[in-house]
C-alpha cells in the first residue's frame, strides 16, 4: 500500500502517533533526513495545539509553550545530525549541531573519520573542519592530502584560522619540507654515491652549489618562497627552523627563480632568512642591523610604514621591546592605529617598563587616560622599592 494511503489511514482511525511514526519511518528509508526533522517538530506542534504549518510568530507564544517547542527543536536537531554523522556527512550534520551549540561533537567525529569516509564528502568536512574552525588541524591535513601543497597554501593565506594556525603551519611546513628533502637527497645520492645524513636542509645545500648548476630546482619554487614569507606570522621554533631550511636553500637557487618582494624583504630568500635567523636568536646584532638599514634606505614613498613594523615586531620577538618603542615613538607616531600590524608606541613602553616614557608620550599624544596609568604604575613600583 502507498504510504499515503497508510497515513490517511492511521489518522482516519484516528492514531496520530502512528501516522507520524509511518511519515519518519519513510523519510528515514529514503535518507530524506532533514524531513525528520520537520516531522518532529510537526508532531510536537500537534502535541501543543499549535497550526500544524507554522504560521505563528515566535514571540506571540506562551513561555511554556516556547520552552516546550524550544526542547523539541533541540532534540530533533540532535536526532537528525546524529543520522547525517552516521552516513559521514560531517558537512550536512553540522548545521543540526551548530544550532544545539555541540560542536564537540563533530570535532570528535572529524577526528575519527578515516580516509574513505573522508573522501565521499570531503569538501563538506573540510569546510566544517577547516573553515568553520571545528578542528582546523584535521581539516588542513585532509586539504594537504587530497588536494596538496597549492590548495593547502592557498588556504593557509587566504583563509587564516587562529585556533590551530601553529598546528597548521607546522603541517604545511613538515610536508614541503619532506617533498623538498627527498628530491634534494635523490640528487646528492645520485652524485654522491650515498644520500646526505640528517634532515637539516640548510646544512645540505651548504657547500653544494652544483646542486643549483643550471638552474635545478626540486620543488615548485612559488611553494617554497611562499612558506618562506610566512615567517613573520609564525611563532613555533621547529616551524621556524623548517622555514630557515627553505631560505637557505631558496637563496641558491638560479636568478630566474629569485622573485622579486615587497621592502623591506625585496630580496625574499636572503631577506626573510635573516628575519627568520634574527627571530631564532642567531646572529642577532646583525640581523637587526639589516632591518634598521632597510629602515633607513627603503624608500617611504614605496615601502610605506612596513619597514618599520617590521623592525618593531623583531624587536619585540627578541625580546627588546624598549629599542622598539624608540623605532615607534620615531616612526609611527603619526601613523593610524587600525594601520599597524606591530604594537603601537604606548604599548611598547608598557611592555618595557618604561612608565616615564610611557607618561610622556601619553601628555604629547593628550591621552589622558594613558597618562594616568604611566603615573599609576610608576608610583607603585615606586612604593616597592621604597
Amino acid at each position: 500500500m502507498d504510504v499515503f494511503d497508510q497515513v490517511r489511514d492511521a489518522l482516519e482511525s484516528g492514531d496520530v502517533e502512528e501516522a507520524f511514526t509511518l511519515a519518519i519511518a519513510r523519510f528515514r528509508e529514503e535518507g530524506s533526513y532533514p524531513l525528520i526533522f520537520e516531522a518532529r517538530l510537526m508532531k510536537k506542534r500537534h502535541e501543543l495545539g499549535m497550526p500544524l504549518i507554522q504560521t505563528e510568530a515566535w514571540r506571540s507564544l506562551s513561555p511554556e509553550v516556547q520552552e516546550a517547542y524550544e526542547q523539541a527543536t533541540l532534540e530533533a536537531a540532535r536526532e537528525v545530525g546524529t543520522l547525517f554523522l552516521d552516513q559521514g556527512e560531517i558537512g550536512k550534520a553540522w548545521p543540526y549541531f551548530r544550532a544545539i551549540g555541540d560542536s564537540a561533537t563533530v570535532r570528535d567525529a572529524i577526528e575519527s573519520c578515516n580516509d574513505a569516509e573522508a573522501s565521499e564528502a570531503l569538501d563538506g568536512t573540510i569546510e566544517v573542519a577547516y573553515h568553520e574552525q571545528v578542528h582546523p588541524k584535521k581539516g588542513f591535513e585532509l586539504i594537504l592530502q587530497h588536494y596538496g601543497t597549492c590548495r593547502a597554501i592557498t588556504n593557509f593565506s587566504q583563509y587564516p584560522v587562529e585556533e590551530g594556525r601553529a598546528d597548521c603551519a607546522q603541517l604545511l611546513a613538515e610536508h614541503v619540507h619532506s617533498e623538498l628533502l627527498a628530491n634534494v637527497g635523490y640528487a646528492v645520492a645520485q652524485q654522491e654515491g650515498q644520500p646526505p645524513e640528517g634532515d637539516d636542509l640548510a646544512a645540505i645545500v651548504d657547500g653544494r652549489d652544483w646542486l643549483f648548476e643550471g638552474n635545478a630546482y626540486y620543488l615548485d619554487t612559488s611553494h617554497v618562497s611562499s612558506l618562506v614569507q610566512m615567517a613573520p606570522s609564525i611563532d613555533r621554533t621547529e616551524t621556524l627552523e623548517l622555514l630557515y631550511g627553505f631560505a637557505e636553500y631558496g637563496k641558491r637557487l638560479g636568478e630566474m627563480y629569485q622573485f622579486p618582494g615587497n621592502p623591506p624583504f625585496e630580496n625574499v630568500f636572503e631577506d626573510y632568512g635573516i628575519y627568520i635567523r634574527t627571530a631564532l636568536g642567531r646572529e642577532m646584532e646583525e640581523g637587526l642591523a639589516h632591518f634598521r638599514r632597510k629602515l633607513e634606505t627603503c624608500d617611504p614613498d614605496i615601502a610605506g610604514t612596513t619597514p618599520a613594523q617590521v623592525l618593531v615586531n623583531l624587536l619585540v620577538r627578541v625580546g627588546r621591546p624598549g629599542e622598539a618603542a624608540d623605532v615607534a615613538v620615531e616612526h609611527l607616531s603619526k601613523t593610524d592605529p587600525q594601520f599597524l600590524t606591530c604594537p603601537n608606541a604606548l604599548q611598547l613602553c608598557q611592555m618595557a617598563g618604561d612608565y616615564g616614557r610611557l607618561a610622556e608620550v601619553s601628555r604629547q599624544r593628550r591621552d589622558l587616560l594613558s597618562f594616568a596609568a604611566a603615573e599609576m604604575q610608576a608610583r607603585i613600583g615606586d612604593a616597592a622599592r621604597a
